[in-house]
């Protein structure tokens, strides 16, 4: 037995059983997030040799880097360019793999997995964040709460993840009881019907588009759901306000900033975030602002809009897109994650706020019902490597393109299309696929429909998430036909973008 492991694994768990949520987010106030980063460079250039050897290839004397401009200037790392291009053991600390206890899996383009390491220890920051949604936001600390884990089970990251988390948060004291049907809508509802009365709260833990489905079903079986006082925790899409309302609306709720929470995180580097009531009610308002929302973001369309405690994860905006720095077992520095997105100081957005007219900490010291941490945000559009995200699934192009390009399909079709995903009236989405005719072919009904199943069996062959993540009825794409050079999806001349997102 390796008692180094277990002494390491029981001095975690005693920290964070020990440790108090407000002090905890309290200090980022009084603690340089840059030099901690920092450090951790330091940490991951001496002990990690994938690491090690990055950086001589790019020429970089680490003891050379001492200060947070030099940080700066540091090259990304990326899964192609750094957790591809090693063994896996040598992208953790000692090159050793067995020190190690977990391995998270998420699909890549082209399906073939990729792996994650991770030890008990990785998970406590992830447990802090649903810690703070629990605790902070639904009152967790204090109910007898039902957690319902409707991701799905298996290797794939979020349900795993998201279950050892919350274990931790009620081994820590909180009365939390967690059930795990996954991803299977009946058991789902089972399990509620038997389970919720004992309960004074439940809490559904799942993709967006997948717990609305879960609650449609139950309010069409007869589940009362107002009579349950239901929360949401939601994570891997963006969502728009008028879902979240909707959603609430169906619970039978009339505060959504105090009954859902969306949880910013990714295979790589676990839960970098989460959402909170103050993020929830300055969301609101920029959603009915478009001006205010394209002045701070840089266009109408809302991100998801969360806080971060950077002394977790460090965060940086580079090029419109997200970089962040964070421990684990494969530690991770100025790892570029392709979401497109940035940072705000606390600060400064409130003071944006209230030059707009809004003062969301008045607010929220009215209501006078949860704590307001001073941490910074982060936003987040999504992907920049042209997928979309579909009921918490990332659909690459490459996923749609086989399809196009065998058999019968490709004579009728140039191989340009465009992916979105399209909700309706009822907030219920949709994976659309919009195709380019070949000269001289007419649309026809038959022809989408070839090509919609041949889509289908073509992503659930390559993408593991999507064939466990997205229900059995929605899998299959709505696909749309238009002539060659159309003038909004295939305009000629124009560098063609494989993917759109609904305003």
């Amino acid at each position: 037995m390796n008692r180094t492991k277990t002494d390491r694994a029981l001095s975690a768990l005693r920290s964070f059983w020990e440790s108090d949520l407000d002090e905890v987010l309290s200090r980022p106030a009084h603690v340089d997030a840059g030099a901690s980063a920092l450090e951790l460079f330091r940490g991951v250039a001496r002990d990690v040799p994938a690491y090690r050897t990055f950086l001589e290839r790019a020429g970089i004397d680490a003891s050379a880097v001492r200060t947070a401009a030099d940080f700066a200037r540091l090259p990304t790392t990326t899964k192609d360019n750094y957790h591809r291009a090693f063994p896996l053991h040598l992208l953790c600390r000692d090159g050793r793999l067995d020190a190690c206890d977990f391995v998270a899996v998420s699909s890549g383009s082209t399906g073939e997995p990729s792996v994650w390491p991770r030890f008990v220890a990785d998970e406590l920051g992830t447990a802090m964040r649903f810690e703070q949604v629990l605790g902070d936001a639904m009152g967790g600390a204090h109910r007898r709460t039902l957690g319902v884990i409707c991701f799905a089970l298996g290797s794939w990251v979020g349900g795993m993840y998201t279950t050892a988390a919350c274990r931790h948060i009620a081994a820590k004291g909180y009365p939390l009881t967690l059930v795990t049907p996954g991803n299977n809508r009946a058991e789902i509802l089972r399990v509620v019907r038997a389970l919720a009365p004992s309960f004074e709260e439940v809490v559904l833990f799942g993709y967006p588009p997948f717990l609305k489905d879960v609650i449609d079903a139950g309010r069409a079986d007869g589940i009362e759901w107002e009579r349950l006082s239901v929360r949401v925790v939601t994570a891997g899409e963006v969502f728009s306000e008028s879902w979240r309302t909707l959603v609430c609306e169906r619970l039978g709720q009339s505060d959504p900033h105090l009954r859902t929470a969306s949880m910013y995180g990714t295979a790589d580097g676990g839960v970098l975030a989460n959402e909170t009531p103050l993020s929830i009610r300055i969301r609101q308002f920029l959603a009915d602002r478009p001006d205010a929302a394209r002045e701070l973001f840089g266009e109408a369309r809302l991100p998801t809009l969360c806080q971060y405690d950077p002394l977790h994860r460090y965060f940086e905006q580079d090029q419109g897109e997200l970089v962040f720095t964070g421990d684990g077992g494969a530690p991770l520095v100025r790892y570029r994650i392709l979401d497109r997105g940035g940072v705000l100081g606390f600060h400064d957005l409130i003071a944006f706020l209230k030059d707009h007219g809004k003062d969301p900490l008045g607010d929220l010291k009215a209501e006078g019902s949860v704590p307001i941490r001073q941490l910074p945000f982060v936003y987040v559009f999504g992907r920049s490597s042209f997928a979309v995200s579909f009921y918490g699934a990332n659909v690459y192009p490459e996923n749609i393109a086989i399809a196009l390009e065998r058999g019968e399909a490709a004579r009728h079709v140039t191989g340009k299309f465009v992916m979105e995903v399209a909700c309706d009236d009822n907030q219920d989405p949709a994976l659309h696929i919009v195709v380019e005719l070949a000269q001289g072919v007419a649309s026809s009904g038959e022809l989408a429909r070839d090509l919609a199943v041949a889509m289908r069996a073509e992503i659930e062959r390559v993408n593991s998430e999507f064939l466990h993540y997205a229900p059995a009825e929605r899998r299959t794409p709505l696909v749309d036909l238009l002539p060659l050079g159309h003038p909004e999806y295939f305009p000629i001349g124009v560098k063609h973008r494989y993917t759109r997102t609904q305003a």
